[in-house]
């Protein structure tokens, strides 16, 4: 199974990049042994609409462009908390039952579209705290390298 990030916005250069980067080459070395493929990363421009509503449905078709059929994981505040075992679990069920592509969809500053959400198969919230979007593409990264890691059964994880 093909895993992407789809993030709205760029990182800069800098110490977010760098975990990001760091997780990402882990979970690329680690998924060609158990079926994953990926982590692909994918930016999508920030919409350029005046209004919030706008924004969200520019950057919504701009995501909805770039998502591959299969299982969509939205990240969005209104999402439910997961146990990283049971995400773990979410995954490799997809991959099992023959699901091609997994993204995993990150919103810009004013958040993701209803229409997002609506499409998703799984909206998952890192907590009631907003954070910011570069963070949360580091969580996210991170998160599928653990998954990646608890599939394996690769020490990393610990209860």
């Amino acid at each position: 199974m093909r895993l992407a990030v789809i993030a709205v916005g760029r990182l800069k250069d800098g110490p977010e990049r760098e975990l990001c980067e760091r997780y990402r080459e882990r979970g690329v070395a680690l998924g060609r042994g158990i079926g994953l493929s990926g982590p692909d990363i994918v930016e999508i421009a920030e919409g350029r609409g005046r209004r919030s509503d706008e924004r969200k449905r520019e950057e919504a078709q701009a995501i909805l462009a770039k998502a591959q059929a299969g299982l969509i994981i939205a990240l969005d505040e209104r999402g439910r908390a997961l146990g990283s075992e049971a995400f773990a679990t979410r995954l490799a069920t997809a991959r099992d039952s023959g699901t091609g592509h997994a993204s995993l969809i990150i919103g810009g500053a004013d958040g993701l579209s209803e229409e997002i959400r609506d499409k998703a198969d799984i909206t998952l919230a890192f907590g009631a705290l907003t954070i910011p979007h570069q963070i949360v593409r580091a969580l996210v990264l991170e998160q599928l390298y653990r998954a990646m890691t608890i599939i394996s059964g690769h020490p990393y994880h610990r209860v």
